[in-house]
């Protein structure tokens, strides 16, 4: 029988879940990872704390060092493809080189998204924050005494500010919406978190933007002038599609995929931060830029391709993420009745819709997060819980008997 040759375009959660999904069911095809960064998978995530030196590359690895060999991976990392040609099933890479394929998989992430603004070529220190080489840009650039300016107050922009916390002489984030994490939080969640932020010594400039730059400084839409010497751009992000759009792939606010994650174009998959995904708790299809959606769509696609798995439709929102030691959790959608318990830096909001768990937001205490995370993914219907138990104190012991041997996977008497 003739070796399956399966390509992998990223090298990122989404990638690394199609390499394991294909491994499942395939022992011998021949897999290739070709990436523009020459790193080793690693986890997106974490280059705050490398910037901030809670850790170090090897750390950050988002597999051990011998995932490649272990998986039978040959990496092409360092290499860009330029094009895709879905007739000859074959991609061009920068190099001259092109690569055959049975099965492909395009996992190219997102790009940084860097909205028109006036003189902002004239700035000679400006960044983005996305990657491992932004974090390597950016940490050479910073001094003891340089002050840095971050617009964008969603999670790149603030996740960069704490990683340059204690490291450089001042902190301004400046955003045109009226709250922090707009994308992730509440206006009072939103609220409390910026405070624990600003006793961090980082200074908030909401409701404003930038109405144009000159090196060292930005003159904002009020009329004042913030002077910076370091300029951070984390205005947001946007799937990178344009590979495959120009070979002819369905693309709406991302690449368009099936429940396998199958592309319109034979043999094409696409996962991960470059697609669009369905929303089960708002019904929307919309980029859900998340790790966990990533992982478990490249592994349904990996399935797929080496000719077996299950439909994924159980997509998003999530978020778990932690400021200067205050952690935060939330999924779904905010759309709904809503309970809302907050003490001090503890807040707990759950949204109800439809006889359903829709969305919550932890902030402090996140144990048992994971409960409602189920609640969620798994469409419980709130009136075969204990919802009141639940609210305050997520546990097991809410559900039925029946329903906690399954969960917990006893097998019935």
């Amino acid at each position: 029988m003739k070796t399956k040759q399966y390509l992998i375009i990223g090298n990122s959660a989404a990638a690394i879940g199609c390499v394991e999904g294909i491994r499942q069911l395939d022992k011998t095809g021949a897999v290739t990872i070709v990436s523009r960064e020459a790193h080793h998978t690693y986890s997106r995530p974490l280059i705050s704390y490398l910037l901030s030196g809670k850790t170090d590359r090897q750390r950050m690895r988002y597999r051990d060092a011998d995932f490649y060999e272990t998986y039978g991976v040959a990496p092409l990392l360092g290499r860009t493809a330029l094009s895709l040609d879905p007739a000859q099933k074959t991609i061009a890479l920068d190099d001259g080189q092109t690569l055959p394929y049975d099965k492909l998989l395009v996992a190219t992430g997102s790009v940084p998204f860097v909205p028109p603004m006036e003189g902002l070529d004239l700035v000679s220190k400006k960044f983005t924050f996305l990657s491992l080489d932004d974090a390597d840009a950016l940490a050479a650039a910073v001094t003891a005494d340089s002050r840095v300016l971050i617009v964008g107050a969603g999670l790149i922009g603030l996740k960069c500010a704490e990683g340059l916390s204690g490291q450089a002489g001042s902190l301004t984030v400046v955003d045109l919406a009226p709250q922090i994490l707009p994308s992730v939080l509440d206006e009072g969640a939103a609220a409390l978190v910026q405070a624990h932020i600003e006793r961090q010594g980082v200074r908030f400039l909401l409701s404003i933007s930038a109405a144009r730059f000159e090196n060292g400084a930005a003159h904002l839409t009020d009329g004042s002038t913030v002077p910076f010497d370091v300029l951070v751009l984390a205005v947001g992000v946007r799937p990178s599609v344009s590979l495959a759009r120009e070979a002819g792939a369905a693309v709406g606010r991302g690449l368009i995929t099936d429940e396998y994650m199958r592309t319109n174009l034979p043999g094409v998959y696409a996962a991960g931060d470059c697609t669009e995904s369905f929303d089960i708790t708002s019904g929307e299809r919309k980029p859900l830029a998340l790790l966990p959606n990533a992982y478990l769509q490249g592994e349904t696609a990996g399935l797929h391709m080496a000719g077996g798995g299950k439909p994924f439709c159980t997509a998003m929102p999530m978020n778990a993420v932690g400021f200067w030691g205050l952690h935060i959790v939330s999924a779904g959608s905010y759309a709904g009745d809503a309970y809302i318990k907050c003490e001090g830096e503890h807040y707990r909001k759950l949204v109800c819709r439809d006889n359903l768990l829709q969305g919550f937001i932890l902030i402090g205490d996140v144990l048992r997060a994971g409960i409602y995370t189920a609640l969620i993914r798994d469409r419980v219907p709130i009136d075969t819980i204990d919802f009141e138990l639940i609210k305050d104190k997520p546990g097991l012991i809410a559900f039925s008997r029946r329903d906690r041997q399954k969960k917990l996977g006893v097998k019935p008497a």
